[in-house]
């Protein structure tokens, strides 16, 4: 799920009825999806610490389940950073999506309610205001939280619950994408029109229409962020 830009690593941020190791997995996950702590930011266990004010052990365990999560990476010095996808990763990533939201849409044809469907509806309509607004980075924040909802929510619609699982682990690698993308390039997220071009065919319960728009929609978002990851890599060897 994307977390508010406002969210920061506090101590206020932890329950002691919860074991610290799961409170301090929780705040530094939020913290990561968010985008408070950028990919390819160092993750120094004594600066988190501090931060939460908890000892050094439940933010060591903490970044162990966010390496299992791929959320958290050890470079070749063994120096600790929040993850950062390759181009490779996001072209294998997309695959990934398209294959998985193919299933999403040709269930959600079949399988979505009325209300799911004004749901989507609402979504398209809320992306469309907010693309005409003024741009600024919490217009772009939501934007990306608009995405993730309508496509999880069609996820939702398919009756799957086993592809809903599976969309959330590629969804939380995707959103650490974005964080890099749009941060440099706002419009490379494009879901004004797409998302309509989606929504209309599974409203008239059209599945071939609504794969293609899918599939459409995925293709022409992996060139547009791929492109964008090469700039972004070209930057840096420079």
């Amino acid at each position: 799920m994307l977390r508010s830009p406002a969210l920061s690593l506090s101590p206020q941020s932890l329950q002691r009825q919860r074991s610290l190791q799961e409170q301090a997995y929780q705040a530094l996950r939020n913290a990561i999806l968010s985008g408070e702590l950028a990919p390819g930011e160092r993750l120094v266990e004594t600066k988190l610490a501090n931060k939460l004010q908890v000892s050094r052990t439940p933010i060591r365990e903490a970044i162990r389940l966010l390496q299992h999560e791929n959320l958290a990476t050890s470079d070749l010095d063994g120096v600790l950073r929040v993850a950062t996808i390759s181009i490779v990763d996001a072209m294998q990533l997309y695959d990934c999506r398209i294959a998985l939201e193919e299933l999403s849409v040709r269930g959600a044809c079949h399988h979505a309610t009325e209300m799911q469907l004004q749901e989507l509806e609402s979504m398209v309509e809320q992306a469309e205001k907010l693309v005409n607004s003024k741009p600024t980075q919490l217009t772009s924040f939501r934007l990306l939280d608009i995405d993730y909802r309508f496509h999880r929510l069609l996820a939702q619609s398919s009756g799957n619950p086993w592809l809903v699982s599976l969309l959330d682990r590629v969804f939380d690698q995707m959103q650490l994408l974005r964080i890099q993308t749009t941060k440099h390039n706002p419009d490379v997220l494009e879901i004004r029109t797409e998302h309509r071009q989606i929504y209309q065919p599974i409203q008239q319960r059209d599945e071939k229409a609504a794969v293609e728009a899918m599939v459409a929609h995925l293709k022409a978002s992996k060139a547009r962020v791929v492109q964008e990851v090469e700039q972004l890599q070209k930057s840096v060897d420079s």
